[in-house]
């Protein structure tokens, strides 16, 4: 039996939010996988297969709140409140569960999309260090942020520590104009867009502040231990076998690590071996250690990013 429920709302608010000829409910609608019925005071909702009813009434507010500060509302202000199509909705194909990793700022939910996700997310669950390798656009790295906040919130980890080597710099950030914040800015600015889709502002700001998140340079970490923590390092592929080593000796008791990396973009000088690769390889069958390899087929980006990644693999090859 379908899962049905009532928003409240008025006739003049949903007439406004509703879009023109109720585009916006039809884009919800298609996102959720739910009916938005319109006949009755207020909205029923009806939940298809895998109907995600929670997510459209905390964008429903969002809405609402919008419309009533005079915002015009479209589908495409709707779109870039939902986000990419592949980062929310249920997973569908073969083996990938439709349970939700998280839901964002929005209450729209995060599910796996592909195998690979799907292996990334359990493989957090059964161990402490995964490696997760692949080319850019199939959603590694956003995967492992959501990971680590979701985990932040449920109180499994008291902190997360997201690193990235600053290559560029070659590690050393004297230099740059600024103090430390606008110094590693530029390196970390992916993992910080993360972070915002993930988490409200307030919320982030406040977890930044206490130190329960920390998003720092490669660098920093030495000399460390994180303990009950959720750590990621992004970019692995322009790390040294030694930084590698000396990252992954950081891990404390109760912790998680995730390393992330492409191994065909490494950045470092000629001849340098990759951190990445280098570990991989040697600690490969050590138990509680995973590896997961993102394909060209798993990549979430226009359609033909996909294209150009198989063609530069097979020019490789």
């Amino acid at each position: 039996m379908s899962e049905t429920q009532r928003y409240s709302i008025s006739d003049d608010l949903k007439r406004i939010i509703s879009g023109e000829n109720e585009t916006v409910f039809r884009l919800l609608e298609s996102r959720f996988s739910v009916e938005i019925q319109t006949r009755l005071p207020g909205l029923t909702l009806v939940a298809r297969e895998n109907g995600d009813i929670p997510g459209v009434f905390a964008v429903l507010d969002q809405l609402k709140m919008a419309a009533r500060n005079g915002d015009a509302i479209t589908s495409k202000r709707v779109e870039r409140l939902l986000g990419p199509a592949e980062l929310s909705g249920p997973a569908a194909g073969d083996g990938i569960p439709t349970t939700p990793v998280f839901r964002n700022r929005f209450g729209v939910s995060v599910f796996a999309k592909t195998k690979a996700q799907a292996e990334l997310v359990k493989a957090v669950e059964k161990n402490d260090i995964i490696f997760a390798k692949g080319p850019a656009g199939t959603g590694k790295t956003f995967l492992a942020v959501t990971l680590a906040v979701a985990s932040l919130e449920r109180h499994e980890a008291e902190r997360i520590c997201l690193v990235r080597p600053a290559v560029e710099a070659g590690e050393s950030l004297g230099y740059l104009p600024g103090d430390l914040k606008e110094k590693i800015a530029p390196y970390l600015r992916p993992i910080q867009d993360s972070l915002s889709e993930l988490l409200p502002a307030e919320k982030l700001r406040r977890y930044e502040e206490t130190g329960a998140i920390e998003v720092a340079p490669l660098a920093y970490m030495r000399g460390r231990t994180l303990k009950r923590a959720f750590i990621i390092l992004d970019e692995a592929q322009n790390t040294t076998p030694e930084q590698m080593k000396m990252f992954l000796t950081r891990l404390g008791p109760h912790s998680k690590a995730i390393i992330t990396g492409d191994a065909t973009q490494v950045d470092l000088a000629k001849g340098q071996k990759s951190g990445l690769t280098h570990a991989m390889k040697i600690l490969n069958g050590i138990r509680g250690i995973a590896q997961i390899d993102f394909t060209a087929t798993d990549v979430l980006r226009h359609h033909l990013v996909k294209d150009i990644l198989l063609a530069y693999e097979q020019k490789d090859k």
